[in-house]
């Protein structure tokens, strides 16, 4: 698409107020120096005072502000950071699970592969601001949600957003909203204070409708491992490893998107936590884009229009979702859930690479072909041979998935779907879609058409199992 046409395409958007749009873009007004989101209610600018950004930190960095009244980043986030799998893409997912704060722009250029150069070079290229920048209009964002959403002091609040200092922490509110840390809080509650328990973070977050949360919730709750996990349609609570330490995590489903409620090691987690959560429940998902695409097949059609807004349920981590997907292959869903829960009795939580390759014999039950494999996988993660985070591009983890012994498509198609979050993996030979597939007079094979959404084509089959 050429900038014109996608100028046009964005101010459409813009100029009928257009939710839709919310958080896949923002629109910068240069004569009030704010900017907004595509819905914003204020009077619709004059198309050459309209910049349009794909950050808010470009925005920052072409001098403008947030909008006061449409509160431009309280929306769910943009959907490309999942839908697709270039550099721009993997780094602003680490930047929001808080790689830069842990670890510098030179950390977050090692985990992708590049130099800090490099990866500088095209994040001002293709998001209009580099890697601190990108970081500190994130750290502005959940500053803002905290003190929407919580009773947190400011300085704590400065803390748990990953400021350096309090200084620091007033000079970007100042910047970003042209407000101090108070009077933000007063304006983004608008009469709705929330209040927690001693130690509880509680904070909503939006998902882009519509959103199948019912079912996504089922899935988690029929999945739950025993004495670790408990769910039902409307809730999911278990633990959850953090950088700093373990989380207990209880999320609730409401009409808009999801309240998390979570007790933390260390506020610092408070990002890391956010951004895992929001894959979790595959928040971002542009849910109109996608239903459109795969309504157009006539043998879809039928099951997207039964359930609009389905979701990929993600994992709390790569790594364990791999283990528990080894752990399940050839077996029922139930037998699983018990297995892997013998397994976190046994080791107190869920257990390390470096614990199932050193004591995996001890509880790994069924034959030793497969007990090897697993133990053989857990070996060269805890060796660091098998880098493992939402960074890690997708084709890459399906050829190092596959050259490991006992591992097969099916595995390595799951995981890309369901610990990445990518929308375009088809585990073709999975039984369950094989016998939807079989039941709806089609192939279980990926149609072309239905990319880049065919991770959603498959859960349609599933959940429309006979």
């Amino acid at each position: 698409m050429d900038r014109a046409t996608e100028f046009a395409e964005r101010y459409g958007a813009l100029a009928s107020r257009d939710a839709r749009f919310d958080g896949q873009f923002i629109a910068g007004v240069h004569t009030t120096g704010i900017y907004c989101r595509p819905s914003c209610p204020a009077m619709t600018p004059k198309p050459g005072n309209v910049s349009f950004y794909r950050t808010a930190a470009a925005a920052h960095e072409a001098g403008l502000r947030a909008c006061k009244r449409c509160q431009p980043d309280a929306v769910p986030g943009s959907p490309d950071w999942n839908l697709r799998d270039d550099l721009a893409s993997r780094a602003m997912r680490l930047v929001h699970d808080g790689v830069v704060e842990r670890e510098g722009v030179p950390g977050l250029a090692a985990r992708l592969g590049y130099t800090a150069r490099h990866v500088t070079r095209v994040l001002t290229a293709e998001l209009g601001a580099g890697p601190l920048a990108l970081a500190r209009a994130h750290r502005a964002q959940t500053a803002r949600s905290l003190l929407a959403a919580t009773e947190l002091p400011v300085a704590d609040i400065a803390y748990a957003a990953g400021f350096g200092s309090l200084r620091q922490f007033n000079d970007t509110i100042a910047a970003v909203y042209r407000a101090t840390p108070t009077e933000l809080r007063a304006l983004a509650r608008r009469g709705t204070p929330t209040s927690d328990d001693a130690g509880t973070i509680t904070l909503h977050l939006p998902a882009r409708a519509p959103f199948d949360g019912p079912g996504l919730f089922r899935f988690f709750a029929d999945h739950g491992i025993r004495g670790f996990e408990e769910g039902d349609d409307t809730r999911f609570a278990r633990p959850l490893q953090l950088p700093g330490g373990r989380a207990l995590i209880d999320v609730t489903l409401e009409p808009s998107g999801v309240v998390l409620r979570a007790r933390l090691a260390t506020l610092s987690d408070l990002p890391a936590l956010t951004a895992r959560v929001r894959r979790m429940f595959d928040l971002d998902a542009d849910s109109v884009a996608i239903d459109a695409h795969l309504g157009r097949d006539p043998d879809l059609a039928p099951l997207v229009s039964a359930v609009p807004g389905i979701r990929i349920p993600g994992s709390a981590s790569v790594d364990e979702a791999l283990f528990r997907t080894l752990v399940g292959q050839q077996i029922s869903v139930a037998a699983a859930r018990t297995v892997l829960g013998r397994i976190v009795e046994h080791f107190g939580d869920f257990p390390t690479a470096a614990q199932l390759a050193d004591r995996g014999h001890e509880v790994l039950r069924g034959p030793i072909a497969r007990i090897a494999a697993i133990r053989g996988v857990a070996d060269v993660i805890a060796a660091g041979d098998l880098p493992l985070d939402p960074a890690t591009p997708v084709a890459e983890l399906r050829a190092r998935l596959l050259a490991l012994p006992g591992v097969g498509p099916w595995t390595a198609e799951y995981l890309a779907m369901r610990a990445l979050g990518h929308p375009d993996a088809f585990p073709a030979t999975d039984l369950v879609l094989a016998q939807s597939a079989a039941a709806l007079g089609i192939a279980p094979s990926p149609r072309p058409a239905w990319a880049p959404w065919r991770s959603y084509a498959a859960l349609h089959l599933w959940r429309a199992r006979p």
